[in-house]
């Protein structure tokens, strides 16, 4: 189907879902990017409609739209729209032509545990009250990099399919099991499930490298603004520390983030390597 106007009711609809609260209602999100949709699509999204710009598409992008059209095409509606239509839709400048709207798929921490690994200890990152979605996206990347078992987001400032965070996390959001609840039930869930946690606080008791994170566990940072709250201290929470030898008290959580996943791939692959 090809649309022209911007008063078509399935353009209308994707203006209102780049709303947190119109997502939220309507139970659907929005991907950005080729390389975005063919991830949600090849991790078992629910991709619904895709819409396609074929005078924004390079040769590559455009034989990509043609292979989609033709393999997806009876079960997800596609639709093609004129560049300036695009524009209206799209997010953010990295336009390559194509978009797509998705249902959403809102795990709880029960159906996260079920989808923990069974071979390997599995590895947690939670993320207290971080308020960038830029922030939460880069995170996600580490987090894929790193071979984490998931991602856990608690008391959260912005919801888990923000385009930017999509857009930020290059599409590894829909590698891993991701949700969101409250700190409370968070810190309940870990214990109940006997994960050691690391929560990452400036004046931590030991330093990140001491840390064993060979078990399972559960790697926690706050918001830069704020830190982590009074949930994640006290009994069974083990504060870590990472050093800072200049005039800054803090990194970025962004930065933390990857430092910390990639300590604790770096002594599995060591474990492994000496069994």
């Amino acid at each position: 189907m090809r649309i022209t106007s911007p008063q078509n009711p399935r353009i209308k609809e994707i203006v209102q879902l780049r709303q947190g609260r119109k997502r939220r209602q309507a139970g659907k999100f929005l991907i950005d990017g080729r390389r975005e949709v063919f991830r949600a699509l090849a991790c078992g999204f629910p991709i619904l409609a895709v819409y396609f710009a074929p005078e924004l598409a390079d040769e590559e992008t455009f034989q990509w739209m043609e292979d989609f059209a033709a393999q997806h095409g009876s079960q997800i509606e596609v639709n093609e729209v004129p560049p300036a239509l695009f524009a209206k839709i799209a997010y953010g400048d990295r336009e390559d032509g194509v978009l797509a709207v998705a249902r959403y798929t809102e795990l709880t921490l029960d159906d996260v545990f079920q989808r923990l690994p069974k071979d390997r200890p599995p590895l947690i990152g939670v993320l207290e009250g971080v308020e960038k979605p830029g922030n939460i996206g880069a995170i996600l990347r580490s987090a894929d990099g790193a071979g984490l078992s998931a991602l856990v987001l608690a008391d959260p400032q912005t919801d888990l399919f923000n385009p930017n965070t999509i857009r930020a996390s290059l599409g590894t959001i829909f590698s891993l099991p991701v949700c969101a609840d409250s700190s409370e039930n968070v810190v309940a869930w870990l214990k109940k499930h006997q994960f050691q946690i690391y929560a990452a606080i400036v004046d931590g008791a030991i330093h990140y490298t001491e840390a064993d994170f060979t078990r399972p566990c559960a790697i926690v940072l706050g918001s830069e603004a704020w830190g982590l709250t009074e949930q994640f201290r006290g009994e069974g929470i083990q504060p870590i520390f990472l050093p800072m030898n200049g005039i800054a008290d803090s990194l970025n959580v962004s930065t933390t983030a990857a430092i910390l996943f990639y300590e604790a791939l770096r002594q599995r692959e060591k474990r492994v390597k000496s069994v």
